[in-house]
């Protein structure tokens, strides 16, 4: 049996997956920078810190967030 630990990284891996594919479609852009882009981010490390509660938020929504509040990640 999975132990929640193991759930909670396996969750955490896939919504970072999700809001990287969602920053590439919404700005379209590659994979790589948009991933390059989610890793220099607060919400990267608020994420895999656990802070606020926001990994158990919508992918979709942490990705427009991302780009409303950090919108200098994108230039």
């Amino acid at each position: 049996m999975t132990d929640s630990k193991q759930l909670s990284t396996f969750y955490k891996q896939n919504l970072e997956n999700d809001i990287i594919s969602i920053l590439a479609e919404i700005k379209q852009i590659e994979l790589r920078k948009a991933f390059d882009i989610y890793y220099s981010s607060k919400l990267s490390n608020q994420i895999s810190d656990g802070s606020y509660g926001i990994e158990n938020m919508d992918a979709r929504y942490l990705a427009e967030d991302l780009i409303e509040n950090e919108p200098e990640l994108f230039e």
